[in-house]
């Protein structure tokens, strides 16, 4: 069997569901628009860089979480959706995915986003097996806080060796496809590294290493 595997933001999708959602919220009234505003551009600044404190951001953006209700939160989930969503998710990824699912290949996205924010995404491109940054849950409500290990940097290779310790199969190939410097540990790793519309410093190391760079904006 052979896996293929997608980051999500700026890689299926023409944007980041992450700064996306911060920026959703603002719009819809429902935080302090300057101050939510503003921490949410500094903490995507700060992941663009390189640099950014995953626990520290994914407790800002579980906070909101964590003082709704899940059907509420759904809700809510469907209109970023159809206003923030449909809109950036590429034909040319649909196409990407679609090739390797003709292919019997088997798929996956991991992402530093969080599970919340991406699932409803995921399923929309047709894949269900998903590796995200978990919101942790008590009693059916977010409790604003991160659970197990954050699926960022090092932590994506974490996560996936788990994953595939549960999947009782060998795959003989695995692609990785990513835009993202935060990325270079998993790509490193398998056997199929992809630089997806790469930012600066990803695409200076795929070229040195003579990796394949896609284009699915154009």
């Amino acid at each position: 069997m052979r896996l293929a595997i997608f980051d999500l933001d700026n890689t299926l999708l023409a944007g980041d569901s992450d700064h996306a959602w911060g920026e959703f919220l603002v719009m819809r009234g429902l935080v302090d628009s300057v101050r939510y505003k503003a921490e949410n551009d500094r903490f995507y600044a700060d992941y663009c860089a390189g640099t950014l404190d995953i626990i520290a951001y994914s407790e800002f953006v579980f906070a909101f979480l964590a003082q709704h209700d899940m059907a509420w939160l759904k809700t809510l989930h469907d209109d970023f959706m159809r206003t923030c969503i449909e809109g950036i998710m590429l034909p040319k990824a649909r196409d990407l995915v679609e090739s390797h699912r003709q292919q019997g290949d088997e798929l996956l996205i991991i992402t530093a986003t969080n599970r919340f924010i991406t699932e409803p995404i995921g399923r929309a491109f047709g894949i269900e097996q998903l590796l995200a940054t978990e919101p942790q849950q008590v009693d059916g409500r977010y409790t604003g806080k991160v659970q197990g290990v954050p699926c960022y940097k090092e932590g994506k290779i974490t996560r996936y060796q788990q994953w595939l310790a549960g999947q009782g199969k060998i795959f003989t190939e695995a692609w990785f496809y990513s835009d993202s410097r935060n990325d270079l540990p998993l790509l490193e790793v398998v056997d199929k590294p992809v630089a997806v519309n790469p930012d600066e410093v990803l695409g200076a190391h795929a070229r040195r290493l003579g990796w394949p760079v896609l284009d699915l904006r154009g």
